[in-house]
């Protein structure tokens, strides 16, 4: 290789590379965006649809079943999900990973454009979202005011929104927790009824009125003149003066039938904070942006702001995600330094002070470069990337130390400093270029990975491969040169008293080992294959899982009062459940939301929407134990498990993907009754189930509702259309829409035509409303229909187009999700399903597959393009073998590892054994390779094994001690997340090293004498 020496007689132009590779590395860590998580969206979209008063079954029929069969005309869907509630239907498609986000937006909003015209007209609303990675909060303010009024808070709060819209990095601020200000049109039925005036006839002298046609513009002379026509409203009077009957010589104003005034609209979302009535307001960031650097810019404007609220209102960060970023960057980085201290340590235990500087300068120079090339990716800076710098860490000094060994070996042999140094790298130049590659290798099919799970930890292996390739360009560049003119080495240099203990290690203990195993090969090798056919078996000991719990001092409460419950009754539960939270010490702080979900400040935490029997309290606590966490969220279960008015779920933060429950089991079928039934005896299931929690099953329950049963017979005589009574009453108690009013300050409020209610619509109302024949007459609606109590169910439900139920529970600690999932599908097979009806598993048993399944392969992919390197670099089919026969040998410790610690194999451990089988081989490379050489140089096959064995041994052993050095602080400090996949390289390494030692000579000298 001509590399090294080319560096060395062009330093000049290798320094000015360098430095420019290292300059791009410092701007990019200091400008590069920071998060505390990847920012992972699949392709989808979300299409909501609003349509107040409308039962489940209405919406299934009018409006979900038309845009599901629009929608499954896409190409490349992966799952098309609809929930359908009283007034509210929520349809989500997802898309195959790699697909185009922006062009498959465009298909959906193409579909429902087309779809509209078949959707009922009075449907409220209907919108798309497409799924964007900025859309989680990022911050969540509370302006917070038992006194003064919402519409004061509102004001306050979109004052706020207006300047914080104005801070650079700031994508979108929204304000929640408010009733929104209206224009209340209170009818007078009894009055209209006198005067033959129907609602309709309000309703288009109302929208008639407030139309704003432009008149056009007329010449006169050199000048033009636009043309005023008569215009929108300008004022509550102008309202109240609308013309909406005329009978020849007399006019009805509105004002004569209604009374018109400001008012607010039906509460429906209730948002508190620390027991307090707050006004909440969410600020989004950009996408790669520096949260830091937003925060700040948000913070000045917060402050400025403070200082202009009235006495009686206060304004507090409910919600901070820059400080649990700032938490978990610091971490990771104190992690990486603390490998960086470690590695160093074992370097200069091994090695001379000079080499252990040339050596030590190659792990901030290599880890600058590949954060250079992470930012031009547009990658940030977040646990999985720094997770990647951690790993890389031990790996990147592997190279710069065999090279320096090696020059180090030649100057004691007499050669020059510059001739060591280009000798010496040559030496060993392609070894260590196939053992990078095959490392690489084994983190590129990482990438590759397909589904949420891929995207979620693709920065992770590409931050290894930019890293890892980095320190190879300075190992075969920058390393001969400083070697050349820096690195000194006496010929009869002493070694420190570690060295010294190391050569008797070599010279003893090692040695002989040695030598028993090339004389005893069929026993070495037949307890070598008996432990690893044992690792195999506790393989099924140790157990599977995904992703582990966030480890965040925040807990989430959910609650669901009974069906049919009003937004008094869960406003009851959630004041006596924040009451109870709020006395514990270990409690900071308690957002408190009723009516729906907390806006979403976490990636994989979704908001529920609103709904009158659902209300969530996100809970802060002071810090992280793990001990005292599960404690406390077993006290609570255990209290809220007796509340007998509400179902109260505790759920912790997980990591990973967003997913519905860790257990979720599907029963999907037809008709409602069945799914019920089914649905039961799933429900009882998963609560007998040992470790099972949270159980919830949507149809366990129905709701009672209040039909309005229409005596079609008597309406027809009457000549009332039954859509005349269905827009009636739709007024009547819940208000329609007619039109808007903009006022002088230009804020826009919605027309409201309503009952003139007190409070809340009751009963005896209905007999108030009258509805109007085709002849005019006004006819009391109690005469057409009755009122009556019917049943109904709480949620509808599709799965890619099939009706179902879904049952999810959490799994308590103590037990893996694995095993109880196991358990449950295990009773499952006794539950007999008619045609037609079956069970979808799906949770964390479904990612767990389209993970793992995804990994295998790049399991499959690595080890192949292995093999391939290594043929490629020995020109045979056996030595590769020998090679690779590393990688069995890791698995017996990563294994052992793993059920020494209490680890299951979780994703991360997975991704650990993907990354071991390029990682391992790098030893018994250059083992085999250095053994090949003394061949060339004459010596018997036994004769060369023993050499490189002990030759290679010094380096081979602090390559490795370096490895494990720099995963240990990420192991041992950094979480569930990352300890196993630290415990199944570390320990895969570390047997593997021990036994390659002796296996791949034992090997080496029975695959060469069979091929001799």
């Amino acid at each position: 290789m001509r590399l090294p020496k080319l560096a060395i007689e062009n330093y000049q132009f290798t320094l000015v590379i360098i430095i420019i590779l290292v300059l791009l590395g410092v701007v990019s860590f200091i400008t590069m965006p920071r998060s505390e998580d990847p920012q992972v969206t699949p392709p989808g979209t979300s299409i909501i649809a609003i349509y107040p008063g409308a039962s489940p079954q209405d919406i299934e029929q009018q409006v979900v079943d038309p845009i599901e069969e629009a929608l499954h005309e896409l190409s490349d869907i992966k799952v098309l999900n609809s929930n359908i509630e009283d007034g509210l239907s929520t349809t989500t498609i997802e898309f195959e990973a790699g697909s185009d986000a922006d062009k498959k937006y465009a298909d959906v909003v193409q579909k429902i454009n087309t779809v509209r015209p078949q959707l009922p007209a009075a449907l409220w609303q209907l919108s798309t979202i497409q799924w964007t990675i900025s859309d989680v909060s990022v911050l969540q303010l509370a302006l917070v005011s038992d006194s003064a009024d919402y519409g004061q808070l509102q004001d306050l709060a979109e004052q706020l929104k207006d300047e914080l819209e104005k801070v650079p990095g700031v994508k979108r601020v929204d304000t929640f927790a408010w009733p929104a200000r209206e224009v209340r049109v209170a009818l007078h039925t009894e009055k209209m009824a006198a005067s033959g005036i129907s609602i309709s006839q309000v309703t288009r002298a109302i929208q008639a009125a407030n139309m704003n046609i432009p008149g056009g513009h007329i010449d006169v002379g050199n000048k033009r003149f636009n043309i005023r026509t008569s215009g929108d409203y300008q004022s509550l009077d102008d309202i109240r003066s609308t013309i909406v009957h005329s009978s020849g010589t007399k006019l009805v104003y509105l004002k004569d039938i209604a009374d018109v005034f400001m008012a607010m609209e039906d509460q429906q979302h209730i948002g508190r904070y620390n027991g307090h009535r707050s006004v909440f307001v969410n600020v989004k960031q950009k996408e790669h942006t520096n949260i830091f650097s937003v925060m700040k810019a948000l913070n000045a404007t917060i402050q400025e702001f403070k200082t202009s609220l009235p006495a009686d209102i206060s304004l507090f960060h409910a919600f901070d995600q820059s400080k649990s970023v700032a938490h978990r960057v610091n971490s990771f980085v104190s992690n990486l330094l603390q490998g960086i201290v470690l590695v160093g340590v074992l370097i200069f235990l091994f090695l001379s002070f000079r080499a252990s500087i040339l050596v030590m300068l190659a792990i901030p120079i290599s880890l600058l470069i590949g954060i250079g090339f992470v930012d031009l990716s547009r990658y940030g800076l977040q646990q999985m990337t720094i997770a990647g710098l951690v790993i890389v860490l031990g790996i990147l000094v592997d190279n710069a130390i065999v090279v320096v060994e090696n020059i180090s070996r030649f100057i004691k042999m007499g050669h020059s400093h510059t001739e060591a140094a280009i000798k010496g790298t040559n030496q060993i130049a392609w070894a260590i270029v196939s053992a990078t590659v095959t490392t690489l290798l084994s983190f590129l099919p990482l990438m590759m990975i397909g589904d949420k799970t891929g995207d979620f930890i693709r920065s992770m292996p590409l931050t290894v491969i930019y890293t890892l390739s980095a320190s190879l360009f300075v190992a075969l560049t920058l390393t001969p040169f400083l070697s050349s003119r820096f690195l000194r080495i006496e010929r009869e240099s002493r070694d420190n008293w570690f060295q010294r203990q190391l050569t008797r290690l070599i010279d003893g203990p090692y040695q002989r080992a040695l030598h028993y195993s090339l004389n005893h090969r069929r026993l070495v090798l037949a307890l070598s294959m008996l432990t690893f056919l044992l690792s195999l078996i506790l393989f099924k000991v140790v157990g599977t899982s995904l992703f582990p719990k966030a480890e965040k001092p925040m807990l989430i409460i959910n609650i669901e009062t009974p069906s049919g419950s009003s937004l008094d009754k869960t406003t009851a539960v959630a004041l006596r459940a924040e009451k109870l939270l709020l006395a514990r010490t270990e409690v900071v702080s308690v957002i408190t939301n009723i009516g729906r979900g907390n806006p979403r400040i976490y990636y994989n935490v979704i908001s529920k929407h609103e709904q009158s029997t659902v209300a969530q309290l996100i809970v802060q606590l002071k810090k992280y134990e793990h001990r005292q966490i599960k404690q406390l969220i077993h006290e609570l279960r255990d209290r809220f498990r007796s509340w007998p008015d509400a179902t109260i779920e505790v759920k912790e933060l997980e990591q990973g993907p967003p997913v519905e429950a860790p257990i979720t089991i599907k029963v999907l079928g037809n008709n409602l009754d069945e799914l019920r039934r089914y649905a039961e005896q799933v429900t009882e299931l998963i609560q007998n189930t040992p470790g099972t929690v949270n159980v919830n099953n949507p149809l366990r329950t129905t709701k009672t509702d209040l039909h309005i049963n229409v005596n079609r017979a008597k309406a027809g005589l009457f000549g009332v259309p039954l859509a005349e009574i269905d827009r009636t009453v739709r007024t009547c108690i819940a208000g329609l829409p007619v039109s808007s009013y903009r006022d002088s300050n230009g804020d826009k409020y919605q027309i409201v035509l309503r009952l003139p209610l007190k409070d809340k619509p009751e009963l005896r109302d209905f007999d108030r409303i009258y509805v109007q024949s085709v002849t005019g007459v006004p006819i009391p609606l109690r005469q057409l229909a009755t009122i009556e109590f019917s049943a109904s169910p709480l949620q509808i439900s599709h799965y890619n187009l099939a009706r179902n139920v879904m049952i999810t529970a959490d799994v308590e600690d103590g037990f893996r999700v694995s095993n109880v999932t196991d358990a449950i599908i295990k009773g499952l097979k006794s539950v007999q399903l008619p045609p037609g009806y079956r069970f979808h598993i799906g949770g964390e048993y479904e990612n767990k597959a389209a993970a793992f399944g995804g990994i295998s392969k790049a399991i499959i992919v690595a080890v192949v393009g292995i093999i391939g390197v290594l043929v490629l670099q020995f020109r045979s089919f056996r030595q590769p073998l020998i090679v690779f026969t590393a990688f069995p040998l890791a698995i017996i410790g990563s294994t052992l590892a793993l059920l020494i610690t209490g680890h299951s194999f979780s994703f991360t451990a997975f991704v650990g054994l993907a990354s071991l089988a390029g990682i391992v081989v790098n030893n018994s490379i250059i083992l085999v390779d250095y053994t090949n050489q003394l061949r060339e140089q004459g010596m018997s096959i036994r004769q060369a094994v023993q050499e490189a064995g002990l030759t290679r041994f010094r380096p081979i052993l602090l390559t490795t001690g370096t490895t494990i050095g720099g995963l240990l602080p990420l192991t041992l400090r950094g979480g569930t997340l990352w300890a196993p996949m630290g415990w199944t390289i570390i320990g895969g390494l570390l047997v593997s090293t021990i036994l390659t030692l002796v296996i791949v000579p034992v090997l080496y000298t029975i695959y060469t004498r069979t091929a001799q």
